[in-house]
């Protein structure tokens, strides 16, 4: 009887012209090949176009209001030499669609920050990043000797959720999740900007009781 179920539905896809979604495993070091590949990127063909590259069609920057990083970066000329960085800790989904990275970044002049990047899987399940931002710090933040990755606890749903998410404008949809894709929420994000071009990044990952803010990144308003 499941065998017969299993091959019914497999050919009701087929006859819609449709696909089953794709699942994900939900694994760090995914998202840390990602961002390595995309710091490699950025030192062989130049920062802005390894920007562009790597970016959805819907990914936010902040400079510091925040703007559509495609048309942003559209014509921005790559700089002599790119900013270098690499991630000291990823947070994923339950369902592997959604991850987070933050870490250090260095420049060519010797100035450092760190920076936070939201990852998001495409339809073919690559990686693209959906909102980048980051900051200038007087001393590296602290990172751990081994590259770390944490997997948010699934989310049980109540009756009627697990619906797709709603097609509105981004960030503001939870998760960001394309609308097509039913809303995971065990890994959520937020970034709010002030008037003054101050704003706050938040990523928070579910826990099994409640939510965890695992980034919580403050950067002030740009000196006038």
């Amino acid at each position: 009887m499941k065998a017969r179920a299993a091959l019914l539905l497999a050919s009701a896809f087929a006859l819609v012209g449709a696909r089953p979604p794709m699942r994900f495993q939900p694994d760090p070091s995914s998202v840390i090949a990602a961002e390595i590949a995309f710091n490699r990127l950025a030192q062989a063909k130049g920062q802005w176009t390894a920007f562009r590259e790597t970016s959805a069609e819907d990914a936010v920057m902040f400079v510091p209001q925040r703007v559509l990083a495609k048309e942003w970066l559209r014509k921005r000329a790559d700089p002599p030499a790119s900013v270098q960085w690499s991630p000291s800790i990823v947070y994923v989904s339950c369902d592997g669609r959604l991850a987070a990275s933050t870490g250090n970044w260095k420049r060519p002049d010797g100035s450092i920050g760190y920076f936070t990047t939201v990852w998001r899987r495409d339809k073919k399940g690559a990686w693209k990043w959906i909102m980048d931002h980051g900051d200038t710090l007087a001393s590296p933040r602290e990172a751990p000797e081994y590259l770390t990755g944490k997997v948010a606890t699934c989310k049980r749903r109540g009756p009627g959720e697990g619906q797709a998410a709603p097609d509105v404008s981004p960030p503001r949809r939870k998760g960001n999740a394309p609308p097509s894709v039913p809303v995971d929420e065990s890994l959520t994000w937020s970034a709010d900007v002030a008037g003054d071009g101050s704003r706050h990044v938040t990523v928070r990952i579910w826990t099994g009781a409640d939510y965890e803010t695992v980034i919580d990144d403050r950067v002030g308003a740009p000196a006038s």
